[in-house]
């Protein structure tokens, strides 16, 4: 152990002898695990809980890191709230949700059935978030307020964005789904979209929106990076304060009188991190995984790591199962533990100490783990103490603090019990001579209560099937974990450490319930955006339409858009969809070379006509010997009311070959009664009534384009001013 803990050393020191103030995000060892994990924030009523590696379903507990693999189920009427960094996602009652991948870059999650809402304040372009349902994958393309509801049967689900843009997958089809839209997708085999605008908000919507409020007040967030789960709690716990030497400090209300950090909770077992602390307290997370703690005053202060400098490149803190050092050494314990049994001891971090984990960890891992969670001075004469002074003798700051060092019973250590129940008075003769480390967790093997924790034996479980249906994913998720009890004859052999993530993936995982979808490829080029028309269309009767899942009463007069084109591939982001409600059309053979492709893009907001017969109309397949192609709705201008009239309405999908356009410098062709000049745009519209949303008779969409050509052309029966036609060739 003391050869490895030396080697640990000589690393962390050739590691942090790095520019320190701008650690990289740079390509970490894929023995890593990753910086970041899910935090269980919130409950109201039975929320239950399955940990990665076992069937046994618990009653899940606030606090508690969730990773790849962990599943969450709410009963009816109650609720839950996690946090991955700044995201927050929010279940609402009868929802099935665990994670299929949560790593640096990607945030995978499994929706078999139920209602989940996010809020997403940041997303990298490198950086990847999913959610997986089963008859469809959604990815989310920007920051924003996103809901998902999940049929019961699993066969319909309804994305709606308030804010932010998103792209299904499914089918065999591709859909991108904008900004105030709500779109129901039925059918698995073959996706059925139904676009509508959003109406009003339900119960989940506003606890959402009141949760969302209560963040964006947060005074903490003037101390702590967003970054930092947890940091919304702080408030109501505690207070900020001016601390000579370390800045703001937060100082927890305590309401124990020997509180210390790290004393009231119980210790877990969470691969691929090994023996991880989840406290008690409400706010008990930020301050247990993040910065470092001091005793100021008489009042021990939690010290957050550096805030975010404006020019400096930026890290996302990482995340710590718990920023202790271990306790221990050949005299440690005796005498200690009731009745003779062995004793685990710790001590929390102080500011400027450096944590060396005792999990499989890379150089970038080192460097990152301590920068973003502390301010490292001096870094060339830290470095040459570690290395010169036996590591017998190292001295961490609260080692001295009277009451700063925790043991208790290794039973109750490895079994998930409160360590405050089960308390071992250390004396200050005893944690002055002690050794201790950061890197010499104790070598203990865990057990089973170890990897469920403190939660209780649920009494109704979720329906066994629930979880066991399989989801459609874009993005191809890892394989799932080992059973707990191959992974603990692992951990046994490897003297009771946490296995690296490979040796994880070495134990014959079983197979994943998973239908991976091939993402759509991308061809066409870049086009400008398409705005999208709202129409009003009468929303009584619609026949062969599914039900709307988990969203309130719809008004009488809603939008309802159709086609657009495909959108096309940026840089840094996954492969980009259609921004319709209709599937994206494949190029045919012999098909002029102007169609645009599959994944062409636009970039802002479009809205289409409404489907004539109050059915999805899916795009029909484009002659070739046609050289224009667009999308038009013809009514009959005789009713007054066009949108129930629902026999005398057609959609032309293909203009007719043989009408003729005039062109500059051209001979002139048929083209119904319209002509024009070439030019860049694409919108018609009726000028002469103010909301031309609602005049469906005298209004023309193109849809298809060609960035080379464009006509303005002029309606000289109706005196309607047509904006420019984008026409392919």
């Amino acid at each position: 152990m003391t050869k490895n803990l030396f080697r640990m050393i000589g690393l962390l020191g050739a590691a942090l002898m790095l520019p320190v103030i701008a650690p990289q995000r740079a390509v970490a060892d894929q023995d890593d695990p990753p910086g970041r994990v899910a935090r269980l924030s919130y409950m109201h009523g039975e929320v239950s809980f399955q940990p990665a590696g076992t069937d046994e379903w618990v009653s899940a507990v606030v606090n508690r890191p969730l990773t790849t693999g962990d599943k969450l189920w709410t009963d009816k009427d109650a609720r839950g709230e996690l946090h991955i960094g700044s995201a927050a996602i929010r279940l609402r009652g009868e929802t099935g949700f665990s994670f299929l991948n949560l790593n640096d870059n990607i945030a995978q999650i499994r929706l078999n059935e139920g209602s989940i809402a996010i809020h997403l304040r940041h997303l990298d372009d490198d950086e990847t978030f999913e959610i997986d349902t089963p008859n469809l994958a959604f990815n989310l393309l920007r920051p924003g307020d996103y809901r998902l509801d999940v049929s019961e049967e699993g066969d319909t689900t309804v994305v709606t964005i308030r804010a932010g843009e998103g792209e299904v997958t499914g089918g065999g089809q591709a859909f991108t789904v904008h900004s105030d839209q709500r779109a129901v997708f039925s059918g698995t085999d073959q996706l059925v979209p139904d676009i509508d605008t959003i109406a009003g908000y339900d119960d989940f919507d506003n606890w959402c929106r009141n949760r969302d409020r209560r963040e964006e007040r947060s005074e903490s967030a003037r101390y702590v990076s967003r970054d930092v789960i947890g940091y919304e709690d702080l408030d109501e716990y505690g207070s900020w304060r001016p601390a000579r030497g370390y800045g703001y400090v937060w100082v927890p209300r305590a309401t124990v009188a020997d509180w210390a950090p790290y004393r009231y909770g119980h210790w877990v077992w969470v691969s691929p991190w090994g023996w991880t602390w989840v406290d008690d307290e409400p706010w008990g997370f930020a301050p247990f995984h993040y910065g470092r703690w001091v005793f100021v005053t008489g009042s021990w202060c939690w010290v957050p790591g550096p805030r975010p400098v404006v020019g400096v490149a930026y890290v996302r803190p990482v995340y710590s199962p718990a920023l202790v050092a271990w306790v221990g050494g050949r005299n440690w314990g005796v005498g200690l533990a009731a009745g003779g049994g062995p004793t685990v001891g710790w001590v929390p971090l102080g500011p400027r100490e450096v944590y060396v984990p005792s999990y499989h960890v890379s150089r970038t891992y080192v460097t990152n783990v301590n920068v973003t969670n502390t301010t490292v001075n001096n870094v060339v004469n830290q470095n040459t103490n570690i290395n010169n002074v036996h590591i017998n003798n190292v001295r961490y700051v609260n080692q001295s603090v009277p009451g700063a060092v925790t043991a208790t019973s290794q039973n109750t250590f490895t079994s998930a019990r409160p360590v405050g129940r089960d308390l071992v008075h250390v004396d200050a003769r005893a944690a002055a001579s002690a050794q201790v480390s950061t890197a010499a967790a104790p070598a203990v093997v865990p057990v089973k209560e170890s990897l469920i924790g403190a939660g209780r034996p649920v009494s109704t479980a979720p329906p066994a099937m629930l979880h066991e249906r399989p989801v459609v994913a874009r993005t191809a998720p890892p394989a799932p974990q080992p059973t707990f009890e191959k992974q603990q004859q692992a951990i046994q052999q490897n003297g009771g450490r946490p296995l690296a993530p490979s040796q994880i993936q070495r134990l014959e995982p079983a197979r994943a319930q998973v239908t991976v979808t091939t993402p759509v490829k991308v061809v066409a080029p870049q086009v400008k955006p398409v705005p999208v028309e709202t129409v009003v269309r009468d929303k009584g009767g619609r026949p062969n339409q599914p039900p709307q899942v988990g969203m309130p009463t719809k008004q009488e007069d809603a939008g309802k858009p159709t086609a657009v084109p495909a959108p096309q591939n940026q840089p840094n982001q996954p492969a980009q969809m259609n921004r319709s409600g209709q599937p994206t059309p494949q190029n045919q053979p012999g098909q002029p070379s102007g169609q645009p492709g599959a994944g062409n893009r636009p970039n802002r907001d479009d809205r289409t006509q409404p489907n004539s017969d109050n059915k999805n109309v899916q795009p029909s397949t484009p002659n070739p010997k046609d050289r224009v192609t667009t999308t038009t709705e013809t009514t009959d201008r005789r009713r007054p009311n066009p949108q129930t009239d629902r026999s005398r309405t057609a959609i032309t999908r293909m203009f007719n070959p043989t009408r003729r356009i005039q062109r500059i410098g051209s001979p002139t062709r048929t083209f119904g009664r319209i002509t024009g000049t070439i030019g860049p745009t694409t919108e018609t519209t009726d000028r002469r009534r103010q909301n031309p949303q609602t005049v469906r008779s005298r209004t023309a969409i193109t849809r298809m384009f060609n960035p080379t050509r464009r006509i303005r052309a002029t309606d000289r029966t109706k005196g309607t001013t047509v904006r420019t036609l984008r026409i392919r060739t």
